[in-house]
Parts: structure tokens; sequence; C-alpha cells
């Protein structure tokens, strides 16, 4: 894809690329999430959760941390 460089915003929809509805755009969106969830090995259970203070959601955050680098860990291990 070429580089262009522009002088204002007017100038940009001139070389717009993908347009709303463009099967190519949904395409793209598509690949782009897809490369998201394969490069980023960390998972976050979901839901909303509530704490009773910052700290205690800050050791959560790190009991979470904590668990992901021991999987990756063992991911590791297993590999070699």
């Amino acid at each position: 894809m070429p580089v262009y460089k522009y002088r204002s915003i007017e100038d940009m929809d001139a070389h717009s690329w993908r347009r709303p509805g463009d099967p190519d755009l949904y395409r793209a969106i598509s690949f782009v999430w897809d490369l998201a969830r394969r490069t980023n090995l960390r998972r976050f259970t979901p839901g909303v959760y509530r704490y009773r203070s910052i700290d205690e959601m800050n050791r959560a955050d790190d009991q979470r941390l904590q668990q992901h680098i021991a999987a990756l860990a063992g991911e590791r291990a297993r590999k070699t």
C-alpha cells in the first residue's frame, strides 16, 4: 500500500482505500481481530468484577498476571 502525505483532513477522502459497507473492510477487520487473538496469548476471564478497594483490585490483577506467567513457563517447558 502506498504512503500518502496530506496537507489537510479533506485530502484524505480522495485516497481512502476502505469504505463503509465494503466487504473488503469486513475481511480486513476480521483479519486484524484474528491476528490479535493469535498473537496475544494472555486470556482474560469474561465478566465484570467488583472490588472493595483499589488494593484488592491490584492484588487480583497481580494474581492473574502470575498465573499467566506460570502458564507461559509451562508451555515453554513442554516445547523444549
